[in-house]
């Protein structure tokens, strides 16, 4: 008997054959045709959610329902009508051993029962359905995260028959997979798809049949901009407030400066935790973030040169003691310098202290002068080289730092984002 399935589709008044008559001298072991032409097995997919897209662990897990279609000229009986069989009754028909490669974790659906469905045509055409959820790994490039496009693929192979006993076709081209354009995923979208034909070639250079669907993920970077991009920017306008501020006010300008850093640091971790087993990839977020940090750093620094330079010129125009004692003390650290720089020219010099001392001239007075005029000219020099870098008016660290900061952050920025974004 056929048992529930057998009304189904039934056409007009002819009787459809008992099953057991059908499959009578059937063997599941011997594909159709065997020994003779390969069978054609026609797939189509219907992808009926993409659950999770793991950057850490590189894989994603997709639900869907395989359709496979071959025909079996042992199961053709005679009229127009179709039959479906109950699942349970597919282990007495041969179907083919179809795997999907790179999967790491799969599982058939059976609740409330097997999610498979067997269908029989009077041409010998068999149906056979599958529902599966998947692991599949995916070969990530995260050097443009949170602005990236993943390609992931889902291939379909033959595990055992050779393209010698089996070939693999898609039933309609790109039209045989449903529902992929219709997914909403919460961090991407599916840009494009498409279908491909293929073979794997194995060390035994046997090759085998393959079918590839391959799918292209965007990932959407509006929640990444709300969520690290904006702040970090705030962050860095807040640490230009301290050129507003006077040098004067070390408090309210120390605290700026150290409470962003800080504050762009727990950014930074934060960041890198979410995908902590990726960091061997220097993303696009990491990029713009130590670019932000260098920043907020900058502007840190630049209140230490100007606070320090401002404090400098006061001490050099208040006489005292303390004054005349950091003079001395410069000056004595230009005199070891110098001592030091004329200890080359000594054997000149007593080399010419003995050619003069053989013409009768006072030698030891030359010597002293010539002495005294190298100390002088390398004084002189000395002064002038830290005449460049002594800041002659500290208000103006401030007052050029903040036009340069501004102009110099959105140059960057537009860097930034035309190369991530179209490179």
């Amino acid at each position: 008997s056929l048992g529930h399935g057998s009304s189904l589709h039934s056409r007009g008044k002819t009787a459809l054959p008992g099953f057991d008559n059908l499959t009578m001298g059937y063997s599941k072991y011997l594909r159709p045709y065997f020994g003779g032409e390969p069978v054609q097995i026609a797939l189509s997919l219907d992808i009926a959610s993409i659950s999770s897209i793991s950057e850490s662990d590189m894989d994603y897990t997709v639900t869907i329902s395989l359709r496979q279609r071959w025909t079996d000229p042992r199961l053709v009986f005679h009229g127009n009508k179709s039959f479906t069989l109950d699942a349970r009754l597919v282990e007495l028909l041969w179907v083919p051993d179809t795997y999907i490669v790179e999967s790491k974790r799969s599982f058939l659906h059976d609740i409330t029962m097997g999610n498979r469905l067997v269908r029989l045509f009077s041409n010998g055409t068999v149906l056979y359905a599958l529902r599966i959820t998947t692991t599949v790994a995916c070969n990530m490039d995260l050097s443009k995260y949170p602005m990236d496009t993943q390609t992931c693929r889902l291939q379909l192979e033959s595990w055992g028959y050779d393209e010698n006993d089996v070939t693999f076709t898609w039933l309609r081209g790109n039209d045989s997979v449903h529902g992929i354009e219709e997914l909403r995923l919460s961090q991407y979208r599916v840009e494009r798809y498409h279908t491909l034909v293929s073979k794997s070639q194995q060390e035994t250079a046997i090759s085998y049949p393959r079918l590839i669907l391959q799918f292209e993920l965007r990932r959407n970077v509006l929640y990444f901009i709300l969520e690290t991009y904006v702040p970090s920017t705030l962050l860095v306008m807040l640490s230009w407030v301290s050129f507003w501020i006077t040098l004067d006010s070390v408090p309210a300008r120390t605290c700026i400066g150290v409470t962003t850093v800080l504050s762009m640091t727990t950014l930074m971790i934060g960041s890198r935790s979410s995908l902590s087993k990726t960091n061997c990839f220097i993303k696009a977020i990491d990029v713009y973030l130590g670019i932000c940090f260098s920043f907020i750093f900058g502007a840190l620094v630049e209140y230490a040169v100007a606070h320090y330079s401002s404090s400098q010129k006061c001490a050099a125009k208040v006489p005292g003691p303390a004054n005349e004692l950091t003079e001395e003390m410069e000056e004595v650290d230009i005199n070891n310098i110098l001592n030091n720089s004329i200890t080359s020219y000594e054997q000149k010099i007593r080399f010419t202290s003995i050619e003069i001392s053989s013409n009768n001239v006072n030698c030891s007075d030359l010597t002293m002068k010539s002495h005294e005029k190298i100390k002088g000219v390398l004084r002189n020099k000395m002064h002038r080289i830290i005449g460049y870098f002594t800041i002659q008016n500290p208000g103006n660290v401030d007052h050029y730092s903040k036009l340069l900061f501004p102009l110099f952050f959105i140059v960057v920025n537009v860097f930034y984002w035309a190369y991530y974004l179209y490179f």
